[in-house]
């Protein structure tokens, strides 16, 4: 008897944290379904990627576009449910690793600008609310779980860090629905944590102001004198994917080597 396919969805899935976690999913016999929203100029690192994961043997399908505009997630989820539904198996994993928001003040400091309502809301809707509007669709779909739920937060949502504060709220918020969604998906046997990585060096903390300095203070503090890798969170996300850590629920993992324990 053939077994069942495993699915894993990522949100995310062209560059960073997502692109590092679908390659190991893959190694690891997961199917993928990504959702990115790339440009011309970036479609062949995507194209790449879609073929190497294709040379695991694994059945894969991108999506290109805005994953917090509420037509395009309509229009792929019932793609993805049709997908699935002709290939078999289930969604066991999902992954939010949404990375756009507003960098700026939210006071407006020597005379330059400060977040408005456009900005505020958008980085919200990107990097939280839309979690809870892919998981609605994807159990209204009936085609998420038993699996696990990763979502992919910063420490910044405890911290106060300059021009920040627009993404802090919205990681804030984050990690209370993955609380409040850890509860209310018990029943369908989907577990849902938020993952905080260690610094890492990916397009989004080029980004941020002074992540030259959030680089070299976590190299100092980080036992292995190292920052984290894309790779360090992927194959943590494949071991906590495995039926044995289904007790784990509604929880902020830290994933960084001990960084965030040293002082």
């Amino acid at each position: 008897m053939t077994a069942a396919r495993k699915w894993a969805l990522i949100l995310g899935a062209s560059s960073g944290f997502g692109a590092a976690t679908a390659r190991h999913l893959a190694r690891d016999g997961w199917d993928i379904l990504g959702v990115h929203l790339d440009r011309r100029s970036t479609m062949p690192a995507v194209e790449a990627l879609v073929a190497e994961l294709r040379d695991q043997g694994r059945e894969v399908h991108f999506f290109n576009g805005n994953a917090a505009a509420d037509a395009f997630r309509t229009e792929t989820v019932a793609t993805i449910d049709a997908i699935v539904s002709a290939n078999g198996g289930r969604i066991g994993v999902l992954m939010h690793s949404l990375a756009f928001g507003t960098l700026i003040d939210l006071i407006p400091q020597s005379g330059g600008p400060s977040v408005n309502r456009r900005q505020l809301e958008m980085t919200m809707d990107v990097m939280a609310n839309s979690l809870v509007y892919w998981v609605q669709d994807l159990v209204q779909a009936n085609v998420l779980g038993p699996g696990r739920i990763f979502a992919m937060t910063s420490e910044g949502s405890e911290k106060a860090w300059p021009m920040y504060g627009p993404v802090a709220a919205a990681k804030a918020a984050l990690e209370c629905y993955v609380r409040q969604l850890g509860r209310e998906l018990a029943p369908n046997k989907v577990t849902v944590n938020a993952i905080l990585a260690g610094v890492t060096e990916t397009p989004a903390l080029s980004k941020i102001p002074g992540s030259e300095a959030l680089i070299a203070k976590a190299v100092s503090k980080n036992p292995y004198a190292r920052l984290t890798q894309p790779d360090d969170v992927a194959q943590a996300i494949v071991a906590l994917a495995q039926p044995g850590a289904h007790w784990l629920n509604s929880n902020v993992i830290r994933i960084d080597g001990g960084e965030s324990s040293s002082a």
